[in-house]
């Protein structure tokens, strides 16, 4: 057996050869220098021996956490039964029997007149044939978005993405998206705040649609999420979905939802349309459904469907483990009533971590749904805005991050200046673990902010 010297593979050689060879767009690497070797539940263990608590899921992709039994087994069970890996968009009994199990999971009004594409691997793929979709089956080229919306990084998807630092330095991304205000209390992008901020976002959008002097070419579809993920965790409010379904139904506008995080459980509902009972013409999903490997899909109404054959393909359509692995998955979210403990576990975070503000006056917000939480720091000693909210603090809510890691405990930054601490454990987190995520944070944040309370900056 070949053996290798210790200094070419200790944990401080391989993350000194990932920093010399992989590119310069690598993220949670930076924030994270460990090197996992194991991983199991919500526990990763480093090769220096080290174990931490990993509120991060992949961002938001292990719904059951790392290894969990029944993927293991149902991987295993494919690979020893011989099935073929790699089948483009054949028919396989393990693709039939993933989407018999996928449209038991959607709302009956949806599921019953539904059709399913197989994308690329990654949410943005399906994002990009979600728009590709729509504008084949309108005529139409424009597109819907909101501020603070992440969509992916291929160009369309980016496009439709709201972060201004990763679509600038890239030239020639389609830029026929109307950028719409997503209702955002805490900084209100109308400085009201509160649930006035969703009414005047509903008011806005129908009215500028409306305006023959608006300047908005009807347009192909609204993209939307119903939880804004990597934009810190901010709930759409039920009613303001029902509206933007309102509006859009009315004007013949098709409505894509994302949920290629807010899926399988993840904010207390299967599906997070389901908190407001809307149907949309699309939904996009990825992460979860596939049980920890690659696997994106679009299902949208029938109506829709018109493509003509080859109209969008992909080589890595077929990922058969992924579609197994995705399977046991979502039958374990159901039989285990999931969703329903992401609900209280997370309404059950989310009050310790509000009554922490009372102590901690650099977190300006708590907020999220499910097992989907953000935590906004802020600068105590800076000036209000017109809603309340201070200056936001993106140093302090890094050296936090670091601080948790120190603890043992992974979580990562989202939303606006990166500021918002955010919570993503897998659904089958226990209460133990629940108590020391909270532990391990509150202790996080008070040696961190503690300066900035006293006036020494954030």
């Amino acid at each position: 057996m070949t053996t290798y010297p210790a200094d070419l593979v200790g944990p401080a050689a391989v993350l000194r050869r990932q920093r010399d060879r992989e590119s310069a767009a690598r993220t949670y690497a930076r924030s994270f220098p460990i090197v996992p070797v194991r991983a199991e539940g919500m526990v990763i263990e480093g090769a220096d021996g080290r174990r931490y608590l990993d509120c991060l899921s992949g961002a938001g992709t292990l719904a059951l956490g790392h290894n969990h039994p029944v993927v293991l087994e149902a991987i295993r069970r494919t690979v020893d039964g011989g099935a073929p890996l790699h089948v483009l968009d054949l028919a396989t009994p393990e693709k039939d029997e993933f989407t018999e199990t996928l449209f038991a999971t959607l709302p009956a009004g949806f599921a019953d007149h539904a059709r399913i594409h197989f994308c690329g691997p990654a949410g943005t793929d399906a994002v990009e044939a979600a728009l590709k979709l729509m504008q084949t089956a309108t005529g139409r080229r424009g597109l819907l978005a909101f501020t603070g919306a992440y969509h992916g990084m291929t160009m369309g998807a980016l496009a439709a993405t709201a972060n201004v630092a990763v679509k600038e330095p890239v030239a020639g991304i389609a830029a026929d998206v109307t950028r719409l205000p997503y209702p955002y209390p805490y900084r209100c992008p109308f400085g009201v705040g509160g649930e006035r901020s969703a009414e005047l976002s509903a008011a806005y959008a129908e009215r500028l649609l409306d305006d023959p002097a608006g300047g908005v070419v009807p347009p192909a579809a609204m993209i939307v999420e119903a939880v804004q993920g990597e934009g810190g965790a901010v709930p759409a409010p039920d009613g303001w979905m029902r509206e933007m379904r309102r509006i859009t139904a009315e004007r013949g506008i098709p409505l894509i939802v994302d949920e290629v995080q807010t899926g399988v459980g993840r904010t207390g509902a299967f599906w997070a349309v389901e908190h407001s009972g809307i149907v949309p013409d699309a939904v996009v999903m990825s992460k979860a459904i596939g049980g920890s490997l690659p696997l994106a899909v679009i299902v949208y109404h029938e109506d829709y469907d018109g493509w003509l054959p080859g109209a969008h393909t992909g080589t890595f359509r077929g990922n058969t483990l992924a579609m197994a692995a995705g399977t046991a998955t979502l039958r374990h979210v159901l039989r285990e009533g999931l969703a329903e403990r992401a609900a209280s576990v997370g309404a059950r975070m989310v009050a310790r971590l509000d009554a922490l503000r009372a102590e901690l006056p650099a977190i300006g917000d708590v907020r999220g749904r499910g097992l989907m939480i953000g935590v906004e720091l802020v600068d105590p000693a800076g000036a209000p805005d017109a809603c309340g909210a201070r200056p936001a603090a993106p140093r302090a809510a890094a050296a936090v991050r670091a601080a948790c890691l120190d603890r043992g405990l992974i979580v990562e930054l989202g939303g606006r200046y990166d500021s918002t601490l955010r919570l993503l454990p897998p659904l089958v987190v226990t209460d133990e673990q629940v108590e020391a995520v909270l532990d391990r944070l509150a202790d996080a944040l008070a040696e961190v902010t503690a300066p900035l309370a006293a006036g020494r900056g954030a």
